[in-house]
């Protein structure tokens, strides 16, 4: 007598498969629903532990030693460097000469990279060949760039002061320099930000301007109340860029500098010398790496703060919350 197996029949899914087979394919879903968000993000991640997370918490242990490269000191200092720092008279004078010249550049570059985005949106010939040329002065040499503004700003011989017929002392005055140098950087950046400007304004509907401009509303009334408004977000990442780099100023007041031997001075009386060149001259110039190191660590919290007082400025601007 053959027995026959009254067992259930296993179940099987439209493809074939069994429950097994079809759980494990669920948890393959799950996995790849949230998992390759994270997997996809993670070299970059990586990639800022490697060659920034770990030199910032490295400097930070540095700041914290009398530590010098050439002589080979590995002294603890704990806080001494900051102690000594905040009682620096350079320190300050330097921090002093960086916000001058980063509120006499920013400020200017932002208005009038706002303006030229706006002239460069509207429908005018050879619209891309203007497009283009605004973002020249980023691929110009920088040594180029010094070479040519050193003539323009020359004391005794520069076009400058031929134009204004006058002998103004770019080099020795505190603030002339100032004003040299945030040239310098206006012309470079300017266009970088103009155009970022101009790529939103060209996201911002076209149907807004006609229907202002049936209510009679003028173009500079509808770049003032349409265009600056809905450019919020933008106006606020380009600020805060330009905190960034404004606060580590370096290539400009280098190349400025007349006395080539003592270059990270800036100038004879320190008139133009930066954050960025003060911690270069302590740190390669004089091997006080702790120092340099701490200097870096407040420059690093000074840029927080000043990026967040924007973004808390330029959010109350805009009547968000």
């Amino acid at each position: 007598m053959t027995s026959v197996d009254t067992r259930p029949a296993r179940p099987v899914d439209r493809a074939g498969g069994t429950p097994r087979a079809e759980r494990r394919r669920a948890l393959l879903a799950r996995l790849d629903l949230k998992a390759s968000p994270y997997a996809f993000v993670a070299p970059f991640f990586v990639v800022f532990l490697v060659f920034g997370g770990y030199p910032l918490v490295y400097t930070l242990w540095v700041s914290l030693h009398d530590w010098g490269l050439a002589s080979g000191t590995r002294e603890w200092a704990g806080f001494g460097n900051y102690g000594y720092l905040f009682g620096d008279d350079q320190f300050w004078h330097a921090l002093v000469n960086t916000l001058g010249i980063f509120v006499l550049s920013t400020v200017p570059q932002l208005l009038l990279a706002l303006l030229l985005a706006n002239t460069l949106n509207r429908r005018m010939r050879a619209a891309t060949v203007f497009r283009i040329g605004v973002v020249a002065p980023l691929i110009t040499s920088m040594a180029a760039v010094a070479i040519v503004f050193g003539q323009l700003f020359d004391t005794h011989y520069g076009f400058i002061n031929w134009i204004l017929h006058t002998d103004i002392e770019w080099h020795t005055n505190r603030l002339w320099s100032w004003t040299a140098i945030s040239v310098m950087v206006d012309w470079r950046w300017t266009g970088y930000n103009a155009l970022i400007f101009l790529a939103a304004m060209q996201a911002i509907p076209k149907d807004l301007y006609e229907a202002a401009a049936i209510d009679g509303a003028s173009r500079m009334r509808q770049f003032w109340q349409i265009t600056v408004p809905l450019l919020r977000p933008t106006i606020l990442f380009t600020v805060i860029i330009s905190t960034i780099g404004g606060l580590q100023l370096f290539t400009e007041p280098v190349l400025f500098a007349n006395d080539t031997a003592n270059r990270m001075d800036g100038g004879a009386t320190h008139q133009f010398q930066t954050l960025t060149l003060y911690m270069y001259d302590n740190a390669f110039g004089h091997d006080r790496y702790g120092y340099g190191a701490a200097i870096a660590w407040v420059l690093f919290l000074l840029i927080i703060v000043f990026s967040l007082l924007n973004f808390l400025f330029i959010r109350r601007a805009g009547g968000t919350r």
